[in-house]
């Protein structure tokens, strides 16, 4: 009977810290805990701002090689409607670049509707501005040649 409180209290010191670690784990390193999801079509579902939305299974996605006004910033709104005229509740293919997703969870994706290179024509139409955010930067040329003749760059 002597024998069962200490396989408990062993128990006990080995899951505690096991389950410590892995909470801190997937809190620091989010991008850890997020599903494959690799290069093809998925459907997108709502626009959160300029440069970022979610699947229809509620994973955001970030468009990568740009950079939008954020909420609450001059033209936010403007960008926001942009992204979902090009791409709201439609079939979109994603493409990943080296990185699987950003600091906060969110997939990092060049996306495609309709033949439409959606990172580029938010540049080419002056809804955001072309940025390399290594070691994603595949695109990093055409996007900073579509700002070049942007309206408005």
């Amino acid at each position: 009977m002597t024998s069962f409180p200490i396989i408990r209290r062993s128990l006990r010191i080995l899951i505690f810290p096991s389950v410590l670690l892995f909470f801190f784990v997937f809190l620091k390193f989010p991008h850890l805990a997020i599903a494959d999801y690799p290069d093809g079509y998925y459907e997108l579902y709502g626009i959160i701002d300029g440069d970022t939305f979610e699947l229809t299974d509620g994973t955001r996605v970030r468009v990568i090689g740009v950079d939008a006004p954020e909420i609450g910033q001059t033209c936010s709104t403007e960008a926001t409607r942009h992204l979902a005229l090009l791409i709201e509740e439609q079939k979109g293919y994603l493409e990943k670049d080296v990185s699987e997703a950003d600091s906060y969870g969110r997939l990092l994706r060049y996306v495609y509707v309709d033949g439409t290179f959606v990172n580029y024509a938010r540049v080419s139409d002056g809804y955001a501005y072309a940025v390399e955010y290594p070691p994603d930067t595949k695109y990093a040329p055409q996007l900073a040649s579509a700002q070049e003749d942007a309206p408005y760059n």
